[in-house]
């Protein structure tokens, strides 16, 4: 029985450091949001087009992509892909690497993605998805502003080690200016620790630290290190669907869970920050 989540929800996976386990991030908790019985739709922003190539599509076979959608206005309706795992992917190729010189120039291309989203939504009516997850590129250039522009939130993929969070405080400054100038509405829901040993102490206290330094939620559980995360994407499939009953799989249905829980919470009011009196 699917747990409905009161609206559609839109959530960016971002963080500008590679090798976080983002697209497995998002590959997976859409294979378990789908499992839960919602409809899902997962865009890969990201020019390498690993979310593509992860679900079993060969981005070089693609004449259209989310490219296309964003840089000349092609339905994305048009370029939506059918999943075996249960979710539907509007896939990335190489072309995307151009579409941040395409935008920079371009009035409101922070909007891009917003509009195509909402042009989608329009379409597909009652049948519109009820969660967008979008993998964002390791940067924080034009595609991701653009994608926490379209975003009720943003969800930080963070791998327990203690270089890992350098970068952070950069990118909740992003989530700030955009806040500020293209979506007051954007949440941060969290940081989301990956290739988690659970053996070590050190994992565990980079997690404390994370949370106190930044004052974020951390969404549990942390997900499990192993070695089945990198035996999925060759098969062209999710975890959850080449290793059901492994610990990962279990952890990603677990904060599946947790984020559709999230999403029924009331949305805080946006408080603007009190003016620095000088002394």
């Amino acid at each position: 029985m699917s747990t409905q989540t009161p609206a559609s929800v839109t959530l960016a996976v971002a963080n500008q450091k590679g090798g976080v386990a983002k697209t497995t991030s998002v590959a997976s908790i859409g294979a378990a949001l789908a499992e839960l019985g919602h409809r899902v739709l997962l865009v890969d922003l990201d020019p390498q087009a690993c979310l593509t190539f992860s679900l079993g599509i060969d981005p070089e076979d693609l004449e259209v992509s989310v490219h296309h959608v964003l840089t000349q206005g092609v339905d994305p309706a048009e370029i939506i892909i059918e999943t075996e795992d249960g979710v539907d992917l509007l896939p990335a190729t190489i072309e995307l690497a151009r579409a941040e010189a395409d935008l920079l120039t371009r009035t409101g291309r922070e909007h891009v993605i917003k509009g195509a989203l909402e042009q989608l939504a329009e379409d597909l009516g009652d049948e519109a998805y009820d969660w967008v997850l979008l993998d964002c590129p390791p940067s924080l250039g034009v595609l991701t502003v653009a994608a926490l522009t379209a975003s009720d939130g943003v969800l930080v993929p963070l791998q327990c080690e203690t270089l890992s969070h350098r970068g952070v405080g950069q990118l909740l400054d992003t989530v700030h200016d955009v806040r500020r100038f293209t979506n007051r509405g954007l949440e941060v829901w969290g940081v989301l620790p990956t290739l988690y040993d659970g053996r070590t102490n050190h994992a565990r206290t980079v997690l404390e630290t994370i949370s106190e330094t930044y004052d974020l939620e951390v969404v549990e559980p942390p997900i499990p290190k192993t070695i089945k995360f990198a035996e999925a994407p060759a098969a062209g499939r999710s975890i959850l669907s080449t290793s059901r009953s492994s610990k990962g799989a279990q952890a990603y249905r677990e904060v599946a869970k947790n984020l559709v829980e999230r999403a029924s919470r009331p949305k805080k009011k946006a408080t603007r920050k009190p003016a620095r009196t000088k002394k």
